[in-house]
C-alpha cells in the first residue's frame, strides 16, 4: 500500500485557527464601540429633541406677542380713526357755528333798538317819527345782516310754547283768544344759528 500525502490545509494549526476566528476582547470590543455608538445617537436624539421643544416653545411665545401687538396696532388705529372723526365733527361745528360769538356780542344792541323804536312810536311828533325811521332802518338793517349768517329771530308770539326754544318767565291765564300753553306776550327775542338756539324767547305763557 502506497504511503498518502498529508495535506496541511487539512489541518490547520492553532496559529492559523486563531487568525481566522476573531477573538474575544475584539468581540468585546465590537459590542463596546457599538454601545457607545448607540449611546452616543441616542443622546443626540435626546438633544434634537430638547432643542425642537424650545424652538416650539419659542414659536408660540413669538405667535403671542405678535398676536398682542397686532391688537395693540387695531386698537391704536381704531383710537386714531375716533380722533380724527371728533376733529372733523369739531371743525364742522366751528364753521357751521362760527357767526355766535357775533351774535351774541349784537343782540343787546337789536334789544335796545327794538325798546327805543317802542318808545317813540309812543310820540306822534314829525320829530319823532323821523327818528323812529332811522332807528327801524338800522334795526331792519342788522337783523338782515344776522340772517344772512344763519342767525335768525325765534317765532314766539301767538306760537305754541316750546320750551326748547322759548323761557317761559310769567303766566297768565288762558282765554278764548290765548288757549292753554299759548304765547300772549314776548318779552324779550330769542335767536337762533341754524339749528343751535343761541338764546331763548323770554315769554309770557296763557295757563
Amino acid at each position: 500500500m502506497a504511503k498518502s500525502e498529508i495535506n496541511p490545509e487539512d489541518f490547520p494549526s492553532e496559529k492559523d485557527i486563531a487568525q481566522k476566528q476573531p477573538s474575544k476582547a475584539t468581540a468585546h470590543k465590537k459590542a463596546a464601540a457599538k454601545q457607545v455608538k448607540d449611546t452616543t445617537a441616542k443622546k443626540a436624539k435626546q438633544v434634537d429633541e430638547e432643542i425642537v421643544d424650545k424652538l416650539l416653545d419659542k414659536n408660540r411665545d413669538l405667535e403671542k406677542q405678535l398676536q398682542a401687538a397686532q391688537d395693540k396696532y387695531l386698537r391704536s388705529q381704531a383710537e386714531i380713526q375716533n380722533i380724527k372723526k371728533h376733529n372733523q365733527q369739531d371743525q364742522a361745528a366751528l364753521i357751521k357755528y362760527d357767526g355766535q360769538k357775533l351774535a351774541t356780542a349784537i343782540l343787546p344792541a337789536l334789544d335796545n333798538l327794538q325798546r327805543a323804536i317802542s318808545a317813540q312810536e309812543q310820540n306822534q311828533d314829525s320829530n319823532s317819527q323821523s327818528i323812529t325811521a332811522g332807528v327801524q332802518m338800522v334795526l331792519k338793517h342788522l337783523q338782515q345782516a344776522l340772517a344772512e349768517n344763519g342767525i335768525v329771530e325765534i317765532p314766539a308770539a301767538g306760537k305754541k310754547f316750546d320750551p326748547t326754544v322759548h323761557q317761559a318767565v310769567q303766566t297768565v291765564p288762558a282765554d278764548d283768544q290765548h288757549p292753554a300753553d299759548t304765547i300772549v306776550q314776548v318779552l324779550q327775542a330769542g335767536y337762533q344759528l341754524k339749528d343751535r338756539v343761541i338764546r331763548p324767547s323770554m315769554v309770557v305763557v296763557a295757563q
